[in-house]
């Protein structure tokens, strides 16, 4: 599997309940070839698919991705990212023990963590996390019960109290225009949910935040 940190570069974001033009399987096929660099399938909310409605669609999420050599996270559910044999999972602070989501996934799968603090990032690293999503960056409609804005500067404290290395991506409200900010304060790339599932063009959309950096 490719490097962390540059697949982070241009993190998508989706389930059936943020597609806007297109089915779900459509919206990913234009956001891979608008550029995207790794995909999280994260099925939440109120119209989100359950059981084997969402386990058919993870799976086929999961085959584009894998034709197209983009890395596959899902968020939060270890049973179903084992089952579709993902390249990782994506877990919240109140999601789960980082320690036991290792020991179920193994070493072998890419453990994410959000943070929303530099104490919340600096625990994430001794957990053994291979990324950390830092967020909101800005105010998001996306995510009901989305945490404080903490805005870019988080990132810039979170690199200064000495986490150089850990591939960081900026998630919350990140739209074409605020995306640079992110980049400059250290992260390695932005994560996207709505600016790229629902726009016009999701290939179009993808291809302006990857010319970016």
């Amino acid at each position: 599997m490719v490097n962390v940190s540059k697949s982070l570069k241009l993190y998508f974001v989706m389930g059936s309940a943020n597609c806007r033009m297109f089915d779900p399987e459509k919206t990913l096929a234009e956001a891979i070839k608008g550029g995207i660099t790794l995909f999280q399938f994260r099925e939440k909310g109120n119209k989100a698919l359950k059981g084997n409605d969402c386990l058919y669609l993870g799976q086929k999420l999961r085959h584009l991705c894998e034709k197209n050599k983009i890395p596959f996270i899902v968020n939060d559910d270890i049973e179903m990212a084992l089952e579709l044999h993902a390249d990782g999972v994506h877990i919240g602070q109140d999601d789960g023990d980082p320690y036991l989501t290792r020991k179920q996934i193994g070493q072998n799968m890419w453990l994410g963590i959000s943070t929303h603090s530099v104490e919340e990032a600096q625990q994430a690293v001794k957990d053994g996390a291979d990324y950390i999503g830092v967020g909101p960056m800005f105010p998001t409609n996306t995510k009901k019960d989305a945490h404080q804005v903490v805005g870019p500067d988080l990132i810039k404290k979170i690199r200064s109290s000495g986490l150089d290395h850990i591939p960081i991506v900026g998630i919350g409200g990140i739209t074409l225009d605020r995306a640079k900010l992110v980049y400059q304060a250290g992260a390695n790339g932005v994560a996207v949910i709505s600016a790229i599932s629902g726009a016009d063009s999701p290939k179009h959309a993808a291809a302006a935040f990857y010319s970016l950096k």
